[in-house]
């Protein structure tokens, strides 16, 4: 018995009966040999912490630009403290870490520039070309590791870490819907994305002077806390609670209502004021104008971006424009900055 073999043993009787084994996963669109120290998660994982889309995440957006103060969030920092807090739901209700960090690791890859400012103007920028379609960075993210990286031959990951990518984004709505992952793996790191992310944006708005401390809805603070630390131990400590038996897996109602108040609050009082938050720079004319120049000059995009797009789509417009948004799409704020100056 190999290393991978013990490993998949230890899983098989020590993770609880929703969590997710190694051994019985659904396996890869094209098979392998299994590794033999690490199971095939763990794998995936690794694959995700080494792909070039994660180490551009550094130099992307989360919700301020990060050229004025180094302690802003990145996506990449947004990307590390959504696995964390995954990782932690998942040891407590006995599921599959491995896992659970492998999506978490690969849930932001194909987000643009300029966080969801970017996003916004890619989105505009590609209906205006096409009115029927539409960019939604988990839709990329999945397209980033089934297609993109590794120049063009994806990174053949298993169906469980591609579900979670592909199920983890909820936009504006609430955690609880029909569209959930299949894993339990899965729905912790859809949860922990919106745990996340209310808590470290509303953290940076208050370093920002977007807001203070006091801001927060008083119910808000009465029941989750007055300091970040009591706010998140708040929240992870009543979702694992509640979640002992429960699938899909959820927070008690009062804390469930109480996380939509505070994403409400940051929508209303931080996401919306994005000429604010961006320095005054206006990223949907950067977006646009990058967007527009490599529809225009198929040059301008790495060849090995034509050619994946040339291989799906053959010699057509469709080929260029999906060229044209992978380009956009993989940049970091600084080369975005940098190409739109020359464009």
């Amino acid at each position: 018995m190999n290393i991978r073999e013990r490993t998949e043993d230890k899983e098989d009787r020590f993770l609880g009966p929703r969590g997710a084994r190694s051994a019985s996963s659904r396996g890869r669109a094209r098979p392998e040999e299994p590794d033999t120290i690490r199971t095939a998660f763990a794998r995936d994982r690794d694959r995700i912490l080494h792909c070039k889309s994660f180490r551009r995440l550094k130099h992307k957006t989360q919700v301020f630009l990060a050229t004025e103060n180094d302690h802003y969030r990145t996506r990449l920092t947004h990307t590390l403290e959504v696995a964390q807090i995954a990782r932690t739901v998942a040891r407590a209700l006995e599921l599959n870490e491995d896992l659970t960090e492998a999506i978490a690791l690969g849930h932001d890859l194909g987000h643009t520039p300029f966080g969801h400012a970017g996003e916004r103007a890619l989105d505009a920028a590609l209906q205006s070309h096409d009115p029927a379609a539409r960019f939604r960075h988990f839709e990329q993210s999945l397209r980033v590791v089934e297609v993109l990286e590794n120049q063009g031959a994806g990174l053949n990951l298993t169906w469980e870490v591609l579900d979670g990518i592909g199920h983890h984004s909820k936009g504006r709505a609430g955690i609880a819907g029909k569209d959930l992952p299949a894993t339990m793996e899965g729905q912790c790191v859809r949860i922990a994305d919106r745990v996340a992310y209310v808590h470290h944006d509303f953290e940076d708005a208050v370093r920002a002077g977007f807001l203070c401390e006091d801001d927060l809805p008083e119910d808000v603070l009465r029941v989750f806390g007055r300091t970040p630390g009591q706010r998140m131990a708040y929240v992870i400590t009543d979702l694992v609670e509640h979640s002992q038996n429960a699938d899909p897996i959820g927070f008690s109602p009062e804390t469930a209502r109480l996380l939509d108040t505070l994403k409400e609050f940051l929508f209303e009082r931080v996401y919306t004021r994005e000429l604010d938050k961006n320095l005054g720079l206006d990223v949907e004319n950067v977006v646009r104008t990058l967007f527009d120049r490599a529809l225009a000059d198929p040059g301008f995009v790495p060849d090995w971006l034509r050619s994946v797009a040339a291989r799906e789509y053959g010699d057509t417009d469709r080929a260029v424009v999906q060229a044209a948004v992978d380009f956009v799409a993989g940049m970091t704020d600084r080369y975005a900055l940098s190409l739109a100056s020359k464009a």
